[in-house]
């Protein structure tokens, strides 16, 4: 009999234990309330209670303009919490579900953003490294998110900085291209430097790599014994850039510093 007692009050115990556990402070909770202890989580910088919270309140209240404002709040809280391909995968969702919501272009800003951020770690954030010499392939999908944005919505308040980032990403995109057409020329791959220069002369215009693309060009002409062709781009380098440093070198053979001092002597 005592054993018996004894089992039944540990049983009670267990019981009482496991229903504190299971208790839910969120229980009997408002719509308003979900929503304002998540955005106060999200204004404190507390990115991962925030997206639980909002995510709750979609779980329990999924209609309504909390539940959408919800919905894009997670966005950002995923952006702020440096995860983007989940800040990406909620931006997606929010516009398939919402294409015609008044602040949609906020979600295809967002998504840009992301992307436009991706693969920068805190270290990075501290020791800026040059966005060129990273991984071009999120670069490129964030441009397109951002020209997607800007062909949508040209009115939109996030417009003209999605434009001045496409800008950015697309000078970034070119300056990667050279490093790479560098790259082959200081390893004795002049036709694929050499294509490398086209590329960006043929697709980065008016980006502010086309005038080095040029040095390049030449560069790489020369060395593959082509000097009428390496002529011609001088030329067009000359013509277009004449205030270039490299032009210098690329007439006489000689280092600007070189020449400098040649002009100096007595």
């Amino acid at each position: 009999m005592r054993f018996l007692r004894i089992l039944s009050i540990f049983s009670l115990i267990l019981l009482t234990a496991c229903s504190t556990l299971s208790e839910d402070e969120t229980e009997g909770w408002t719509v308003e309330q979900f929503y304002q202890t998540a955005k106060d989580a999200l204004d404190d910088g507390d990115y991962a209670t925030a997206i639980d919270y909002f995510t709750k309140l979609e779980a329990r209240y999924p209609y309504g303009r909390y539940a959408q404002q919800a919905q894009l709040e997670t966005i950002y809280a995923h952006y702020k919490d440096n995860e983007p391909a989940s800040a990406v995968a909620a931006a997606d969702r929010f516009i398939k579900l919402h294409p015609r919501h008044p602040n949609v272009d906020y979600a295809y800003y967002l998504r840009g953003l992301a992307t436009f951020d991706q693969g920068e770690g805190a270290l990075e954030k501290v020791f800026p490294k040059d966005r060129a010499q990273r991984d071009p392939a999120s670069l490129r999908e964030s441009f397109n998110y951002f020209k997607e944005l800007v062909s949508r919505f040209p009115n939109s308040r996030y417009t003209p900085d999605a434009v001045k980032r496409m800008t950015e990403l697309r000078n970034t995109l070119a300056r990667h291209e050279l490093l790479v057409a560098d790259y082959y020329l200081r390893r004795g791959s002049y036709l694929a430097a050499v294509n490398r220069a086209k590329y960006v002369l043929e697709n980065y215009q008016r980006s502010l790599a086309i005038p080095d693309a040029l040095v390049l060009l030449v560069k790489g002409y020369r060395l593959m014994g082509l000097d009428d062709l390496a002529t011609d781009s001088l030329r067009v380098l000359e013509m277009n850039y004449p205030e270039h440093p490299a032009l210098v070198e690329l007439k006489t053979g000689k280092t600007p510093a070189e020449g400098n001092a040649e002009q100096q002597e007595p």
